[in-house]
């Protein structure tokens, strides 16, 4: 089993191709070298994979929250699970399972919303599809502040608000308040959720 994510940015040919290209590629840089485990396509697309499925979702919000750091920047997942049956040096050129499921993930239920996952189980996909449109409401409206608050907490998950506070240089009252408009705690609650879910499914 393994996970493909499949992405566009929303709005980049209204920005600068510099302002989020390098930003795109440096995020991307961080799961992997390309164009093994990662490659961008057609301007503005691309295609990853996440070798764990249970960390899918946590890859897909760190992909959001980053680029989200670029002013009317936003970008479209479609999360796919399953097998991966033709490997090569090229995740473009690879197929099976995930990366059928990640296509339709992304060609049909991202119509409506800008997060969504195709899994082998209807039952995760109509759960979790449901819980993304509910945590889009917030993810989607993240501001830059928001975004920056959400990829730090996610990326050191011990650190304290006054931890955070001392980096950002505010409050730690003003980190509280970010933390919550950023819907941090229960988008992680969601992502432990997935989590505990996709590994039950795969270990069955």
């Amino acid at each position: 089993m393994t996970s493909i994510l499949t992405g566009d940015l929303i709005n980049s040919r209204k920005n600068k191709e510099s302002s989020w290209l390098k930003t795109l590629k440096m995020t991307l840089e961080t799961f992997g070298t390309t164009p093994k485990n990662w490659q961008i396509y057609r301007g503005d697309s691309f295609q990853l994979e996440i070798s764990n499925p249970e960390d899918a979702f946590l890859s897909a919000l760190k992909i959001k929250a980053t680029l989200k750091n670029i002013e009317n920047i936003n970008v479209r997942i479609g999360i796919g699970i399953g097998e991966k049956e033709f490997n090569t040096n090229k995740i473009t050129e690879a197929n099976g399972e995930a990366f059928i499921n990640s296509g339709i993930a992304f060609d049909n239920y991202l119509k409506k919303q800008t997060l969504a996952v195709k899994t082998p189980w209807q039952e995760i996909d109509d759960e979790f599809n449901l819980f993304f449109e509910l945590a889009l409401m917030t993810i989607d409206n993240w501001t830059i502040n928001s975004a920056e608050i959400f990829k730090i907490a996610s990326e050191n998950k011990e650190a304290t608000q006054k931890d955070i506070a001392t980096l950002l240089g505010i409050s730690q009252g003003s980190v509280s308040e970010r933390q919550k408009r950023a819907g941090i705690e229960p988008l992680m609650k969601l992502e432990t959720h997935f989590r505990k879910q996709i590994s039950k499914k795969i270990s069955q």
